[in-house]
C-alpha cells in the first residue's frame, strides 16, 4: 500500500479539500484508498458525509493500538473510498503518546498490520501542525504532497515544512520524498498570486505540480454538504483542477514504487 502524507502546518491552505478530492478521483480511476483523518478537527470526515455517531472506533483509537485499521475503516459514499475518521479525543493523543517509546512510530505500526492487498494507497491528513501527529505521519509515509496557498506568509511555512521533511529523512524516514508541491487557492486576477507561484516554483522546480487549484465556490460549498466537490459538481474548476492533478500525481507514483 503507498502512503502518502497531506501536510502543511499552516492553517486554511486548502490541505483537507486537496486530501479528500486526490482521494476521490483516484478510487474514480480503480484505486482502492484509505483516507485516515488525522486532524482532531476531523474535516475530512465531515468532508466525506461522515456522522459523529459513525465514528465510534477512529483515528485516536488507531494510534492508541485499541483497534487495527480494518476495525477503524468505514466505507464512503464513494465507492473504493473508505476513511479512518477523527475526533475530538484525537486533540489530547498528543500528551497521551508521551508515555508510549513508540510514540512517533504509532501509525507506522498501525499501517504495517493492515491486511495486505485491502486498499492500494492511502492518504494521510494531518493537522495545521508540525506536532506529534504530524510527525507520526511523516514517518508512516513514503511521501508527500504539500498544498500551498498562493500568498507571501504560505512561503515562509514552506521552508519550516522542508526544514522539518529534511530531519524526518534523516533520522526516522529514509523513503521519505515530497512527491509534490500543489498550488491552491490560485486567483489571476492578483498579481501577488503570480509572483508566489513563480518564486515557488523558482526555489523548487520539477517538485512544483503544473496543475494549480483555482478559487472556487464550489469547493468551498462542497463540506458542507458532505461531498467532495468532485461529485458535488463535477464540472466546476474547481473539480477539473483535481482531476488533473489526480493525474500528475499518478503519474509519479511509480517512481515511489520503485524507491520502496
Amino acid at each position: 500500500m503507498i502512503r502518502i502524507a497531506v501536510a502543511n502546518q499552516k492553517g486554511g491552505v486548502g490541505k483537507t479539500t486537496t486530501a479528500i478530492n486526490l482521494a476521490t478521483a483516484l478510487a474514480a480511476t480503480g484505486w482502492r484508498t484509505l483516507i485516515i483523518d488525522l486532524d482532531p478537527q476531523g474535516n475530512a470526515s465531515t468532508g466525506l458525509g461522515i456522522k459523529q455517531s459513525q465514528r465510534e472506533c477512529s483515528s485516536y483509537e488507531l494510534l492508541r493500538g485499541d483497534a487495527g485499521v480494518a476495525e477503524c475503516a468505514i466505507p464512503t459514499a464513494v465507492p473504493r473510498l473508505d476513511i479512518v475518521s477523527a475526533t475530538v479525543d484525537l486533540s489530547g493523543a498528543e500528551i497521551e503518546l508521551i508515555e508510549y517509546q513508540d510514540r512517533l512510530h504509532r501509525l507506522q505500526k498501525a499501517l504495517s498490520g493492515a491486511e495486505a492487498g485491502q486498499w492500494d494507497i492511502c492518504l494521510i491528513d494531518c493537522p495545521p501542525s508540525l506536532g506529534m501527529l504530524t510527525l507520526n505521519a511523516l514517518i508512516a509515509a513514503e511521501s508527500l504532497i504539500v498544498p500551498l496557498q498562493c500568498e507571501f506568509f504560505a512561503l515562509e511555512g514552506l521552508s519550516q515544512l522542508l526544514t522539518t521533511v529534511e530531519r524526518v529523512r534523516e533520522r526516522f524516514n529514509q523513503k521519505l520524498s515530497i512527491l509534490g508541491v500543489a498550488l491552491t487557492m490560485f486567483d489571476r486576477r492578483n498579481r501577488l498570486t503570480d509572483q508566489v507561484s513563480d518564486d515557488v516554483r523558482e526555489v523548487l522546480g520539477p517538485v512544483v505540480f503544473d496543475t494549480v487549484i483555482p478559487r472556487n465556490v464550489r469547493l468551498s460549498e462542497a463540506p458542507s454538504h458532505g461531498l467532495p466537490a468532485l461529485i458535488y459538481d463535477h464540472r466546476c474548476a474547481g473539480s477539473a483542477a483535481y482531476i488533473a492533478l489526480a493525474r500528475e500525481m499518478i503519474d509519479r507514483l511509480p517512481e515511489i514504487r520503485k524507491a520502496a
